[in-house]
């Protein structure tokens, strides 16, 4: 019979070596470097960036000319805490969710728009 697999044979016992200093830390070094660049990278930015939508979405008035995630341009007319009110034409006004607006425009920017 053909053995394709050959036997494995027990490698003789080793001399027992005293453990290296810091080989734990060195084992795991590579890990809490990842997770350090991870934080810096991925972590802090996003959570930054949802602080500063929280305070945006927090400020908004009435009067405030916003581009909501669809792309609709338009000044709100209401703001609730679920639904806002945003006029996109004179005279159109529809309803968003509030949470949806991504960008507050400076003043008179949906009057050149159009």
């Amino acid at each position: 019979m053909i053995h394709i697999i050959s036997n494995a044979w027990a490698a003789a016992p080793a001399t027992a070596a005293a453990p290296q200093e810091g080989s734990a830390l060195v084992q795991i070094l590579p890990f809490l470097v990842i997770a350090v660049l991870m934080y810096v990278l991925i972590l802090r930015p996003q959570s930054k960036r949802a602080r500063e939508q929280r305070a945006m979405l927090a400020a908004l008035a009435a009067g405030d000319e916003v581009v909501a995630a669809g792309g609709l341009l338009g000044r709100l007319t209401e703001v609730g805490p679920q639904y806002s009110m945003i006029e996109i034409a004179s005279g159109v006004v529809v309803q968003i969710q509030t949470s949806s607006v991504q960008l507050v425009l400076p003043k008179d920017t949906v009057g050149k728009a159009r």
